[in-house]
């Protein structure tokens, strides 16, 4: 089972804090293997088995437990002895009033709770009221490129990145068979498109829905309006920009697409127009666009920005007066660091011109600038570091 160690060592830190785990993310991005791997922490820890209770509620076994009074009694019958207990409840959302469940079993001190669930509920932020507060949320995404490169090691970073491209799931890890792949993605996208979000938000014309997909997906890396977006579909049928800013914001909450702000560094503030967005999974690109994998460079940017997302609090697409910069990211302690994304600066030009909106921050916080050059892939420019985009998402120190 390929390590998840930045959200393993986040479930260890949390394990008996009295909160609720609530582990969220997009539909196949690894939530129930995450788990896995903290059982298995447990046991090597000296937890017993009969201390372990783990039920998947997409599982037909447990369809009388949906009734969230049997559950309830279902677990207390298990935990009878003063001892910890460990509950991990997956697909949670398929219990009717899970959160009244959840809350209760909560106020017992001596089980921890583990949860995850795929709708709505652990994307919208009703979570929040649900759960009154009483938990965390550790938000997971699919395999970063380490992760993956660690199925991978014998070959070199280049061409396991080839490979990463076309998709970032964990169970298409080893999967060479490009057909195989294919309808793994398929019905990836099914269950996010028609389960998650056309059911949950009442979408009334999947077929505009899957249109505005097809075009975020696109032009992800660029600046993108809900007016631009209407007047692109505007083209072939007849539809209001707040029809397309609800389609949007479901695609969003669907964990499908994430939006990035703008943030305006002298200002130090949001921005309220032209975000960009990017993909969970660069195989959903493929799946629309048949010459997706191409376009290397925003492809390039859409994996940094995910990386950055499992990195830093905040992550933002940066303006400074007439200047862009493709990341601004904000810790948890408020401080920025920048990052510019190139797939090549060998000519000149392209490097002055992509140091230039980093040159032109007036402050002393770190500054990157990312590329795939293997020839001068490192350099310092007047504080300004490059580094090999590889080596950085490998983790390696310059």
């Amino acid at each position: 089972m390929i390590q998840r160690e930045r959200y393993l060592d986040w479930l260890i830190r949390n394990k008996n804090n009295g909160l609720v785990k609530v582990i969220s993310g997009v539909r196949r991005s690894g939530k129930s293997s995450l788990f896995e791997l903290m059982k298995e922490k447990l046991r090597k820890d000296g937890i017993s088995d009969e201390q372990i209770i783990h039920l998947n509620f997409e599982d037909l076994r447990y369809i009388e437990l949906r009734d969230f009074l049997k559950l309830n009694e279902y677990i207390l019958n298990l935990t009878p002895k003063n001892q910890n207990y460990y509950i991990f409840l997956d697909e949670v959302q398929n219990v009717k009033k899970f959160e009244e469940v959840v809350n209760s079993l909560n106020l017992q001190e001596k089980l921890d709770i583990y949860i995850t669930g795929s709708n709505a509920y652990f994307m919208s932020g009703e979570l929040a009221t649900l759960l009154t507060g009483r938990y965390l949320e550790l938000k997971i995404l699919p395999l970063s490129f380490k992760e993956f490169y660690s199925e991978y090691s014998y070959l070199r970073p280049e061409e396991a990145y080839e490979k990463y491209i076309l998709t970032s799931f964990p169970y298409l890890v080893h999967t060479e068979n490009s057909d195989d792949r294919a309808i793994y993605i398929q019905g990836a996208y099914n269950d996010i498109v028609l389960k998650d979000i056309i059911t949950r938000y009442g979408i009334t014309d999947q077929d505009v829905l899957e249109r505005i997909l097809i075009y975020l997906s696109s032009v992800i890396g660029s600046e993108v309006s809900i007016n631009k977006i209407a007047n692109v579909l505007k083209q072939d049928i007849s539809i209001s920009n707040n029809t397309v800013e609800r389609y949007v914001d479901a695609l969003v909450n669907g964990l499908i697409l994430y939006k990035a702000p703008r943030y305006d560094i002298k200002g130090k503030s949001l921005l309220r127009r032209l975000e960009k967005y990017y993909l969970v999974d660069m195989g959903f690109r493929s799946l629309m666009l048949p010459d997706a994998k191409q376009d290397y460079g925003h492809i390039l940017e859409n994996i940094v920005y995910l990386e950055l997302k499992r990195r830093y609090y905040h992550v933002y697409v940066g303006k400074n007066d007439k200047y862009e910069v493709d990341f601004v990211c904000i810790d948890s302690h408020a401080n920025p660091t920048y990052f510019q994304v190139a797939l090549q600066t060998l000519d000149e030009k392209v490097l002055e011109r992509e140091l230039r909106s980093l040159e032109m921050i007036d402050d002393s916080y770190p500054k990157y600038l990312l590329t795939l050059d293997t020839i001068n892939k490192n350099g310092n420019y007047n504080g300004i570091i490059k580094m090999n985009a590889l080596d950085w998402l490998l983790g390696v120190e310059k």
